[in-house]
Parts: structure tokens; C-alpha cells; sequence
């Protein structure tokens, strides 16, 4: 039993609306015993994703913008739990620089769009997929990444890519590329856990 304690790889969920990604990784994880969803981090009190996924984790937390960027109370809590991992699944806030110093390489984040293109502020949701087919794109995807102090810029750790059908329509293709999102996601977790990068 000691042996399974010291191999237990903890992951903390930082997310702000319907929660799909996040409960396709924790569904993932569910039957995973070397593997615990820790904290569940939310900027809503409101959002759909506490409900979906209050089963998996053992906590929650609900912030707001000056516990999140101007008291160090959610860095302690993350501290204490020392998570192998910190997954950002539709997490709209950026991440303040304090977080980032204090988990290197160890935050991660998905973009419905293969960046470095349609990245950055106000690159989200359906503004991504409005922008790659005003820019007649031939193809968008995923990209997940980690996360540095600027939006969208860390190091690449996977991308997929699909081909924009003729006339698709942004609703069309926002809803392909969540498919892959759910497809992907939780599988490159995994790998980055495995990995102990």
C-alpha cells in the first residue's frame, strides 16, 4: 500500500462554464487508482461543469478575481496539495505569474485551434471558429499546451488537425472540434502524467 501512495499522481481542474472537457477527463480517470482528482478550481458559481463533476472530486473551490489574483490563498491551497498536475479545461482567467513560477511545466491548457494561429485574448469559443472561417483556413484542430505568463504561447505538447469541409459553418466546425477535444484531451493528460515531465 505504501508503494501506491508514493506513485499517486494528483490533478486539479481549473474550469469556468459547461464542464464537457472536464467530465470526459474525469470520467477518464475515474477507474485510474493511481491517479487523484484533487481540486476542482471554478470562477462561477453558477457553472453547469461543478454539477458534472462534483462526484469525481475529493474539493472544490469557487474564486473570485481578488482571491485568485491579489491574496496568495489559492496558490496555498494548491501548495498544500502538490498536484503532479494542473489541467485548465475551459478555464476563461489567465493564470497569474505567481501560479506559473510556482508549477513550471506542470499547468496545462487545450485551444480549439492549432495555434500559434487564432490565439491570445478574446480567442475563445466560438470567436476561434468565427475567425478560421472568415480567414477561408483550409484546416483548424486542437492544440494542447502548456501554460506560460502570455495567453496561448507555452510550449506545444500535441496537436490534431482536421480539414474544414466547403461551407462549414463555425457552429459545425466548433462542435468537430470539441469531439476531439473530448477524444484527446484526457488520453495527453495521461501521457504527460506517465511521462512525469
Amino acid at each position: 500500500m505504501t508503494g501506491f501512495k508514493l506513485n499517486l499522481k494528483k490533478i486539479i481542474l481549473f474550469a469556468s462554464g459547461s464542464g464537457s472537457n472536464a467530465e470526459k477527463i474525469c470520467k477518464y480517470f475515474e477507474k485510474k487508482k493511481n491517479v487523484s482528482l484533487e481540486l476542482l478550481v471554478c470562477n462561477n458559481p453558477n457553472a453547469k461543469v461543478l454539477k458534472k463533476t462534483n462526484k469525481y472530486f475529493i474539493n472544490s473551490m469557487i474564486i473570485d478575481y481578488e482571491s485568485f489574483y491579489n491574496s496568495s490563498a489559492v496558490l496555498e491551497k494548491i501548495l498544500n496539495i502538490n498536484p503532479s498536475l494542473i489541467v485548465l479545461a475551459g478555464f476563461l482567467w489567465k493564470i497569474p505569474e505567481k501560479l506559473i513560477k510556482a508549477f513550471p511545466e506542470k499547468i496545462i491548457n487545450i485551444h480549439p485551434a492549432l495555434l500559434p494561429k487564432f490565439g491570445g485574448k478574446g480567442m475563445y469559443g466560438i470567436n476561434i471558429h468565427n475567425a478560421v472561417i472568415e480567414k477561408k483556413e483550409t484546416k483548424s484542430g486542437i492544440t494542447i499546451h502548456y501554460v506560460n505568463k502570455n495567453y496561448d504561447e507555452g510550449e506545444v505538447i500535441f496537436q490534431k488537425t482536421i480539414d474544414i469541409k466547403k461551407n462549414e459553418t463555425p457552429e459545425e466546425l466548433s462542435s468537430r472540434i470539441l469531439k476531439l477535444e473530448h477524444n484527446f484531451f484526457p488520453r495527453i493528460i495521461n501521457q504527460v502524467l506517465e511521462s512525469g515531465k
